[in-house]
């Protein structure tokens, strides 16, 4: 196994006990080292709102977990201090939504990440640039790689 497959490995282990992630179906596609590519369908049953588009409560839980694994992927255990998100467009049930995470600074006790959340397209939905506090680190995934 190569050390990307076994890093992959390791979050997608960490994430497959999360409820709530498992709840609203967020897959891990891709992962580099301070990059992350995940995907989420859009379920009528799930993830709309009223005017039966996309709850911009979905589309921010989909960008705050690719904010979480990116900080994963150069081995650092966190949890979110403050996020801002830009609501670009909307999308509707049965698209899929990709959230792509890239580490900006990874600091030893915060960690800043820009993501930016597509449809099936690569229509632009969401802009999110979030702090990260570091509160451990994983063992076997190194800060560079």
């Amino acid at each position: 196994m190569s050390a990307k497959e076994e890093y992959t490995q390791t979050i997608k282990n960490v994430y497959s006990i999360n409820s709530f992630v498992k709840l609203c179906g967020m897959e891990l596609v891709d992962v580099e080292c301070g990059k992350v590519k995940l995907q989420m369908p859009i379920d009528a049953a799930k993830h709309t709102n009223l005017y039966e588009v996309a709850h911009g409560g979905s589309l921010a839980a989909l960008a705050d977990t690719a904010l979480g694994m990116a900080s994963a992927s150069v081995g650092a255990r966190v949890v979110t201090i403050n996020y801002t998100i830009n609501f670009i467009k909307n999308l509707h049930a049965g698209d899929v939504a990709t959230a792509i995470g890239t580490v900006i600074h990874r600091g030893h006790k915060t960690i800043i990440i820009n993501v930016e959340t597509f449809n099936k397209e690569g229509t632009l939905l969401t802009e999110m640039t979030g702090t990260m506090y570091v509160i451990g680190q994983f063992e076997n995934i190194p800060e560079k790689w």
